[in-house]
């Protein structure tokens, strides 16, 4: 909860902060193939969907949904086999993430910096910090976030830093957008040392001086609770101290990895509207005046748009399982070239991705008629999360990226945005 102290050093703290989570008491599901990984996501999926147009009303705290996604081994993914953990392909990473972004996008996108945290703990991390944060992951913890913050001018700039004691560093500053934070065990914060070098912070969710408000109040991914952190003099231990600044000082795949599956969401999303858009039309719509048909499903306009909603669907699909190839092959062999190569395949399923979600979420009330918009039926949920969730990492800046690879040979610079 917030304390006075807190309250006095951010006063503009308005609301309390929320309470941790316990963590699970038995260890998560440890999942064995691709083919194992996308049964059980469909699985978790059909559950999902039931809920989910009441928690985007309600805004619901999908509690028990992110205990039982956790606890099924979707979460250790890419935790490597090293360590006793699946080490599936991001080609079904990113499957698992539509599949699960379908039924509810604020559940999927909760996952996204969780499974980049694992995969910059891979690439930067010694091998004891390895083995102590993947037991972490395989036993069921789930990581949130405390990256962005809200008043810095670029997303890169950060200002909340950390101190050297010793055994441990204290972490003070202020962080927005921290998708998942509010239900996590352990919450990565981005802070910087005395150099100006960002690492990753790892807290326990319930430590002293660390506050979460549930302040999030967009009209989409409502329940991602993706509000304020308060970061008061927070002690972590250096053993959870990651240097993930080394995951861009050299090529790596980290900043694909964190791209690609914000593509997966916006796929997921699309995926969800066509769908909906499909059952409306058959099932709510009625024939225009003009065309005289009997059935919505008849006009051939509205069977002509459907067709193109599904082509650039499919095509979104196909330029994300293009994009997961080529992150796995940086992840095996990470050079310029094939960092690079990731980048741009990644940019280009976002691109896709973004433009399938926001025209299939829109043409939805346009096919399926003024009755699709009555509240009964909240479809326009769909449109307000793919409206949220496509402002992550702007696609006009994803373009840039390609025009400049394609016609200056300019690689994409190395961060966690590109």
């Amino acid at each position: 909860m917030t304390t006075a102290a807190q309250a006095k050093a951010f006063p503009d703290i308005v609301a309390e902060g929320v309470s941790a989570l316990p963590r699970p008491s038995e260890p998560a599901h440890i999942i064995r193939s691709d083919a194992e990984a996308i049964a059980v996501a469909e699985d978790l999926a059909a559950q999902f969907a039931k809920g989910a147009s009441e928690r985007d009303r309600e805004r619901i705290w999908p509690v028990a949904e992110l205990d039982a996604y956790s606890q099924s081994g979707l979460w250790s993914l890419n935790v490597p086999k090293a360590f006793g953990g699946p080490e599936l392909s991001y080609v079904t990473i990113d499957r698992v993430i539509q599949i699960i972004s379908a039924a509810d996008p604020s559940i999927g996108q909760i996952t996204q910096n969780h499974i980049g945290v694992v995969a910059a703990i891979r690439t930067v991390s010694d091998e004891a910090q390895q083995k102590l944060l993947f037991a972490e992951v395989l036993g069921g913890t789930r990581f949130g976030n405390a990256f962005s913050e809200f008043s810095s001018k670029r997303a890169a700039d950060f200002e909340t830093t950390f101190k050297d004691e010793g055994d441990h560093v204290v972490v003070t500053g202020k962080k927005f957008y921290s998708s998942g934070a509010l239900l996590a065990h352990l919450v990565p914060i981005v802070a910087l040392d005395g150099e100006g070098r960002a690492w990753y912070a790892i807290a326990e969710r319930d430590a002293p001086g660390l506050t979460v408000i549930d302040d999030w109040s967009s009209f989409g991914q409502k329940t991602t609770l993706s509000g304020t952190v308060i970061l008061d003099h927070v002690k972590v231990p250096k053993t959870h101290l990651v240097p993930g600044y080394r995951g861009y000082d050299r090529p790596t795949a980290d900043g694909a990895i964190f791209q690609i599956i914000q593509a997966a969401v916006d796929t997921g999303i699309a995926q969800a509207a066509i769908k909906d858009t499909i059952a409306f039309v058959r099932g709510g719509s009625r024939a225009w005046i003009d065309s005289g048909l009997d059935h919505a499903w008849q006009d051939p306009y509205t069977i002509q748009a459907i067709g193109d909603l599904t082509l650039r669907l499919h095509a979104a699909e196909a330029l994300l399982e293009k994009a997961g190839l080529a992150v796995d092959r940086a992840v095996a062999d990470a050079t310029a070239e094939s960092v690079a190569k990731a980048q741009i395949a990644v940019a280009e399923a976002k691109i896709l991705s973004t433009e399938a979600a926001l025209q299939a979420t829109n043409k939805l009330f346009e096919l399926a008629g003024t009755r699709s918009t009555l509240g009964v039926h909240n479809l326009d949920r769909h449109w307000r999360n793919a409206r949220t969730h496509t402002l992550h990492d702007p696609v006009r800046w994803k373009y840039a990226i390609l025009g400049n690879y394609a016609l200056n040979d300019v690689n994409p610079p190395l961060h966690a945005w590109s």
